[in-house]
């Protein structure tokens, strides 16, 4: 029996599930050199999966994560796949070449994110935070669901969110903040964030009966990553303010080793299997608020994603 929690550090959670990991094929965003991406790859290298496919925007930070992949597990395919998620031209373009690497998906993980910048839109005019946290790991996982669905039962989506969604839910009728007039970027990074919970709701909903489920967790408050380096340094004092004004308890802090545990969790144990669609903190279940629960509000994001795609998605 394991005892998982906040201390769990990514190689135990792997050791106790190396079954679920052997001979498996992994898809992973945003594995970065030094991110909890990689980490998550490492961890599972070591219980020698069949392939881990990397997906980036920069292959320089992520070919070294390959090459120790490969070093740690000899017998795995290791390979990168150049994405930018803010283009669906690009995420089309990834899933596209993904497809011709592999013929089934076991675990899907939708790690990418960015945090903190300045308003932007993306190419298909998109607040960034939304379009390449959300809208462009929506398009990804449902142009890959041929592959996930390949897998048999028991295939598994993992959406990397953050307790910070707290800071806003779904704006629906305005998710660009007045085309930037009422910006505030941490409201717009929650905002991104409750997307990922909703899509995990709404995939375990829409996919129940192919036996395909879906997660979403809070990794931790982990300094060590690159997760910062878009935030403008005149955003923290906003940020810290913010936590007392909408009464969200800072997360705690954790290593990367630590942060990597609740996504290997979800992307494993099979104890979850009767709870697809919830949200992980320190390794377990956890309740939402309801704006990031609520099945209507899944539903709604689900259209709206679709709107912004051009693309319907029908299971």
């Amino acid at each position: 029996m394991t005892n998982f929690g906040a201390s769990t550090v990514g190689q135990d959670v792997v050791s106790a599930y190396s079954e679920q990991v052997s001979g498996k094929t992994f898809v992973i965003t945003g594995a970065s050199i030094g991110g909890i991406g990689a980490h998550v790859a490492y961890c599972l290298a070591a219980a020698h999966p069949a392939t881990v496919l990397l997906l980036g925007r920069n292959g320089a930070k992520v070919s070294p994560v390959v090459e120790k992949i490969q070093q740690i597990s000899p017998s795995t395919k290791a390979q990168f796949v150049k994405v930018d998620l803010a283009s669906s031209g690009s995420v089309r373009a990834a899933a596209a070449e993904v497809a011709t690497v592999v013929t089934k998906i076991d675990v899907l993980v939708n790690n990418a994110g960015i945090m903190g910048p300045k308003f932007s839109l993306t190419p298909e005019s998109v607040e960034s935070q939304f379009g390449a946290n959300h809208i462009g790991h929506f398009l990804l996982t449902n142009l890959l669901m041929p592959k996930l669905e390949a897998a048999g039962t028991g295939s598994r989506i993992v959406n990397v969110s953050s307790l910070l969604y707290q800071f806003s839910p779904v704006r629906f009728d305005d998710y660009n903040f007045s085309n930037g007039a009422t910006f505030n970027t941490w409201e717009a990074y929650g905002q991104s964030k409750t997307a990922n919970i909703l899509f995990s709701v709404a995939l375990a909903k829409k996919l129940a009966s192919k036996g395909v489920r879906s997660y979403s967790l809070h990794p931790g408050n982990i300094q060590d990553t690159n997760l910062s380096s878009t935030v403008d340094p005149a955003e923290w004092p906003i940020v810290g303010a913010m936590f007392g004004e909408k009464n969200v308890e800072m997360p705690k802090a954790k290593t990367v080793e630590q942060g990597s545990a609740t996504t290997l969790v979800a992307a494993l144990d099979p104890k979850l299997d009767c709870v697809s669609g919830a949200f992980l903190d320190d390794c377990s279940p956890a309740k939402t608020l309801d704006f990031a629960s609520s099945l209507e509000n899944a539903e709604k994001l689900w259209a709206l994603s679709e709107e912004i795609v051009g693309q319907k998605f029908t299971y």
